[in-house]
């Protein structure tokens, strides 16, 4: 097989395995965030730390997502060159 080929492969599985495992992280920080109900109504400082903490998220998501677009444009790439996946 030629080279490339194999890099693709390689590139593809370890890609999507950073990917799942980041998409059951982000799963289980969102089943977190809709199981928390409780107003904000701390200090100043723990309000911070909270939006910190969304904005974190909303990046690792923004991540998955990005991630998932890639994964997207290897799979169709290697339907193109006829490479197994």
């Amino acid at each position: 097989m030629e080279e490339f080929k194999e890099r693709m492969q390689q590139e593809y599985a370890q890609l999507k395995e950073r990917w799942e495992k980041l998409k059951k992280f982000n799963n289980s920080k969102e089943i977190l965030r809709h199981l928390d109900t409780s107003p904000c109504t701390g200090t100043a400082e723990e309000r911070a730390r909270e939006r910190e903490e969304t904005l974190r998220c909303d990046l690792m998501h923004r991540q998955q997502s990005v991630m998932g677009e890639y994964l997207h444009l290897l799979e169709l790439r290697a339907e193109l060159e006829g490479i197994e996946l």
